[in-house]
C-alpha cells in the first residue's frame, strides 16, 4: 500500500521542511498537484517549484496536471525531477498523444478520471497506463469531503485491472474515516493532504493510514510497489 502525502495540503511558506518531514515520517511518495486556473478553478506549482525541492528526498514525485494544456508542461515537469505524470481522461482526444509523450520522457504513465465521467472512458487506455487516478472529489481544492458515490467506480477500475499491472490511486478526502472503503473496493495508492499534513505526528498517522489499508485489502496488488 503506498502512502501519498499531497503537498496541496503542506504549509507554502515551509514547503522545503514540510517535504523533509514527509520524507521522515515514512511517506512513499510525494504526490503534486497542478493546477492551471482554467481545467480547475485555482493555481497551484509551477516546475521550478519541483526542481527546488527535488533534492531534498529521494521519494518519488507523483505529479498530477490539472490543466487545460498539459502537452506543454509535460517536458518542463519530467525534466524537474518527476517520476509519474498524470493527465485527465476528460481531454478527450488528446489522450492517445498525451500518454505517448509521458512514456517517452521515461516517466510513469497516469491517467485521472473525475466523479462525474464513467469508468467506460478509461478502458481504452488501460494497457498503456501504470497508474489510473480515480477522483473521491471534483478537482480544484483541498480539504473536500469524499464523495462516497465514486467507491463503485474503484470497484470498476479494480475488476477491469485483471492481469495489468497499474496501480489504482484514490485522491480527496481520504483519510482514517474513508480509506478502508477504498482500500476494500481496490485502491492501493492513497493521496491524503490534511489528514498527514494537519497531524503533528506524522510519522503515526501514515503508519495508521497504511495498517487500516492493509487491513482491509480484498484485490490482489500490482507487482510493482513503486513508480
Amino acid at each position: 500500500m503506498i502512502i501519498a502525502p499531497s503537498l496541496l495540503a503542506a504549509r507554502p511558506e515551509r514547503l522545503g521542511d514540510e517535504v523533509r518531514r514527509a520524507d521522515r515520517a515514512g511517506a512513499d511518495w510525494l504526490h503534486w498537484d497542478i493546477m492551471d486556473g482554467h481545467f480547475v478553478p485555482n493555481l497551484t506549482f509551477g516546475p521550478h517549484i519541483v526542481q527546488r525541492l527535488r533534492p531534498l528526498t529521494r521519494k518519488p514525485f507523483d505529479v498530477h496536471l490539472m490543466c487545460s494544456r498539459p502537452e506543454i508542461l509535460l517536458e518542463p515537469f519530467a525534466r524537474a525531477g518527476a517520476t509519474s505524470i498524470t493527465v485527465h481522461v476528460e481531454l478527450g482526444s488528446r489522450v492517445p498523444q498525451l500518454l505517448w509523450k509521458i512514456k517517452s520522457l521515461h516517466c510513469q504513465v497516469g491517467l485521472a478520471i473525475n466523479p462525474p465521467t464513467t469508468v467506460s472512458a478509461i478502458e481504452p487506455f488501460l494497457d498503456q497506463l501504470d497508474l489510473l487516478l480515480v477522483m473521491t472529489v471534483n478537482p480544484g481544492f483541498g480539504g473536500q469531503s469524499f464523495i462516497a458515490e465514486t467507491a463503485p467506480k474503484i470497484q470498476q477500475a479494480a475488476s477491469l485491472r485483471r492481469h495489468r499491472a497499474f496501480r489504482i490511486q484514490v485522491d480527496g478526502g481520504i483519510g482514517p474515516g474513508t480509506i478502508a472503503e477504498c482500500a476494500r473496493a481496490g485502491a492501493d495508492t492513497f493521496v491524503c493532504g490534511t489528514a498527514l499534513f494537519g497531524q503533528r505526528q506524522m510519522g503515526r498517522a501514515v503508519h495508521r493510514l497504511r495498517h487500516i489499508a492493509m487491513s482491509q485489502a480484498r484485490f490482489p496488488q500490482p507487482a510493482a510497489s513503486r513508480p
